[in-house]
């Protein structure tokens, strides 16, 4: 079975080509710059060795139509091509970011379903609209493929309401649906099912704290296999220090900015997603260089650091007591697979809770899964490369094979 996986962005579609069956990636690539003379398509045909053959192609893409359009015909390209023709494509599974409270799993798409994505759409107004347009293009292209929804947010509708809800007046939560919804559920979805494989235990027997860390960042606290906390909240701002987001703060500062230093709310908006996070405190938002930065002894650099790792500190402290016990916690996404010295600093100091690394195991190169936690100790550390890729295919064919 052949399913293609789109995440349609504002001006971008990023896209694999799944052989799910034999649990490959036959192709994949993304199109960007999409309505721009500089738009570009970045193919890549996946070979049996484990190389890539690639094709960059430079010119205008006028619209999301001609893109996907584009991306069929490399797909169906005698040199660069997988397939044969497009009919080959059993499913095309999206990647929907927000699904507020109407959905807690993968859909099939119907007209019912895009008129909920639609009334979703001031909870993430600046994803919705792209992923729709991505869905009515592929609807179009590829008319006899059943179209699946897998939504970001459907991974933590779980979580119980003295956890979601916001100490506000209950009304918000009742009209306008005012709570904490979380994000990157899909990548942590996919990792818990990977530790679970891993530790050889079923996944409703764990408790487990993973832990989603690239530009954008989040945890989660999830207990047999169910999400019970994280730490993002009704928008991908709240929890850990980003790239470019703040993460927590107090929530009367857009009150003093405006009051004191007379920024509109459109400016602050723009100042914490933005602006903020590591970009903010030392200029970059690029965790090798703040990283490179540190070690040549910059000053900002260090406690931007020090501001980072101890707040993904603070949460694995605060969803420990939530979980009463703790199984494994796993670093995951760019900077949770590759910067050591963030695991490390994370962790450190820990021991008390059962939680300690091994800073050999931890420094060494690796790929897959692996076991970064010293021996004989209560609570397991695991890297594990996150694919939500992979996981959008796999739901996408449950969905279509259970409907």
């Amino acid at each position: 079975m052949k399913i293609l996986v789109i995440n349609t962005g504002s001006s971008s579609i990023k896209y694999e080509l799944f052989d799910v069956d034999h649990h490959r990636v036959l192709a994949g690539g993304l199109a960007e710059k999409i309505g721009e003379e500089s738009s570009v398509l970045t193919h890549e045909r996946a070979l049996a060795n484990g190389e890539s053959i690639k094709k960059v192609e430079k010119r205008l893409i006028a619209d999301h139509h001609e893109g996907l359009n584009r991306i069929v015909d490399l797909l169906v390209d005698p040199e660069h091509g997988v397939i044969t023709d497009k009919t080959e494509v059993s499913a095309v599974g999206h990647r929907v970011v927000h699904g507020g409270e109407t959905f807690h799993s993968t859909t099939i798409i119907d007209e019912k379903v895009i008129a909920a994505i639609k009334e979703n759409i001031p909870l993430a107004p600046l994803h919705n609209p792209p992923n729709l347009t991505g869905i009515e293009v592929a609807g179009s292209i590829f008319p006899d493929a059943p179209q699946v929804a897998v939504f970001d947010t459907a991974f933590h509708q779980t979580i119980p309401s003295h956890a979601f809800l916001y100490a506000i007046p209950y009304e918000m939560y009742e009209r306008y649906k005012v709570r904490r919804y979380g994000f990157h559920g899909t990548s942590h979805a996919y990792v818990s099912e990977q530790a679970a494989e891993y530790l050889g235990r079923p996944l409703t027997e764990l408790n487990l704290i993973t832990l989603h860390i690239g530009n954008g960042a989040s945890m989660a606290a999830i207990r047999n296999g169910k999400s019970v906390d994280t730490t993002m909240g009704m928008t991908p701002l709240a929890g850990l220090v980003m790239g470019t987001r703040s993460g927590d703060l107090d929530p009367a500062l857009p009150f003093f900015m405006g009051d004191n230093i007379g920024m509109s709310l459109q400016e602050i908006d723009g100042l914490f997603n933005k602006e903020s996070g590591l970009k903010g405190l030392c200029g970059t938002n690029d965790m090798r260089e703040v990283i490179e930065n540190m070690e040549k002894g910059d000053k900002r650099a260090a406690v931007a650091l020090d501001v980072y790792v101890y707040r993904i500190k603070k949460y694995i402290g605060a969803y420990f007591a939530a979980l009463g016990s703790v199984d494994a916690i796993i670093f995951t996404a760019g900077v949770g697979e590759h910067a050591p010295l963030i695991r490390e600093k994370s962790c450190e100091g820990l021991s008390r809770l059962g939680i300690e690394i091994d800073t050999n195991k931890n420094a060494a190169p690796g790929s897959g899964t692996r076991e970064i936690n010293t021996p004989n100790i209560e609570v397991k550390v695991l890297v594990i490369p996150t694919n939500e890729e992979l996981k959008i295919a796999r739901e996408t064919k449950k969905a279509i094979e259970n409907p």
